[in-house]
């Protein structure tokens, strides 16, 4: 399905309230941390088997296969065994699986980011827990809260259908509450497993993409209110957020949701609106801060797939290497849809830390089909 056309640039940019946050009131990124399953393959080993699960018996593996050795992929983590995803069978036993795997990935990557940030349970006040690939009521947050040790006041959002761009957007939420409340602590957790959507004897286009290139994996990321850094040390501070909704293209990105689960939605035209309308987007939130895109000197950029990526650093004229930390994620760990800008955010500042002072810009895309840009001061 082609997306309709775009009908916004022929308007004038609104006008914002996101101005550069005054002193002491900036949000400063204390820790993150990433909690990976323990069944990693490479890509060539799950090929075959993937298409076991997807393709009718003796059907032609040659799309299949260009698939997955153009997606940019090497390794990737699944919540469970090869093996046992024949035995999955339905949704409901999909979603069992999602909500065991991941409250135990998400209570690794959420006790660890709080050790890192040299906090406890107790200190959380504010917890927002976001995932695209499976249900629950009480929610994940909910049952991690009594396992964790949570504070019974503390507050919740559990977050449903921002998909990939969740983890920008997701920081892009704490950093308004904690401008509100900048004695705050709060966390950001993702817990994304890819691989349990995966439609069985679905041999469309759209879920052999999602097979090829998404991986499994969780994400927690602490921060404090006010600039403060707290007892485990700073990261990037950040500075201001743009979110931008981009009319008439809801076909372009998601879910259809049937007997069978999530049937995922993926329009070849994702790159084209990345192209004609990212860019300028971006310079004009820039432009509002006196800079430009040669200012920033650390780009986190979602890994939406090898065009995707490719198309970020055309259209935003990046120098070569600009996006090398998101190529290495993808193949690493796949896409991990909201998890991975954090996963990135991670491997930037413990890898590749950029001088302080720096200027960084954060950024994702998802259903919507929409974009969300942090700015970083690391």
């Amino acid at each position: 399905m082609r997306v309709t056309a775009i009908v916004d640039d022929a308007l004038p940019l609104p006008a914002t309230s996101s101005r550069p946050a005054p002193p002491g009131t900036a949000t400063s990124v204390t820790a993150i941390r990433t909690a990976l399953p323990p069944y990693r393959y490479a890509q060539e080993d799950l090929t075959e088997a993937i298409g076991d699960l997807c393709l009718p018996s003796g059907a032609d593996r040659a799309l299949l296969r260009r698939l997955h050795a153009s997606a940019g992929v090497r390794t990737r983590h699944l919540a469970l065994p090869i093996e046992r995803y024949t035995d999955l069978g339905d949704f409901g036993r999909s979603n069992d699986a999602w909500l065991a795997a991941g409250l135990e990935l998400g209570e690794e990557a959420l006790a660890g980011a709080l050790r890192d940030a040299g906090l406890g349970p107790a200190d959380v006040d504010l917890l927002v827990c976001t995932s695209i690939t499976g249900i629950a009521a009480p929610s994940l947050d909910a049952r991690l809260a009594g396992r964790l040790g949570l504070r019974p006041d503390v507050k919740r959002l559990p977050v449903f259908g921002l998909g990939c761009v969740a983890g920008a957007a997701g920081l892009a939420r704490l950093h308004d509450y904690l401008r509100g409340h900048p004695g705050d602590t709060a966390v950001l957790l993702s817990i994304e497993l890819c691989s349990l959507t995966l439609q069985r004897r679905d041999a469309s286009r759209a879920n052999l993409v999602a097979g090829a290139l998404f991986g499994d994996g969780a994400a927690a990321l602490v921060a404090r209110g006010g600039g403060g850094a707290g007892p485990g040390g700073a990261g990037p501070l950040v500075v201001a957020t743009r979110s931008r909704l981009y009319p008439d293209t809801e076909r372009l990105l998601g879910w259809d949701i049937g007997p069978t689960g999530f049937r995922v939605v993926i329009d070849a035209g994702v790159p084209d609106i990345v192209r004609d309308h990212l860019g300028r987007h971006l310079r004009a939130f820039l432009a509002e801060y006196g800079l430009t895109t040669d200012d920033i000197g650390s780009w986190v950029c979602h890994p939406g797939g090898p065009k995707v990526l490719a198309t970020v650093a055309d259209t935003l004229g990046l120098p070569g290497g600009a996006l090398n930390t998101a190529w290495h994620s993808l193949a690493t760990v796949g896409n991990m849809s909201s998890a991975s800008v954090l996963h990135i955010l991670r491997e930037t500042w413990e890898s590749h830390r950029p001088e302080p002072g720096t200027w960084g810009l954060l950024l994702a895309m998802g259903p919507g089909f929409c974009s969300e840009v942090v700015l970083l001061r690391w």
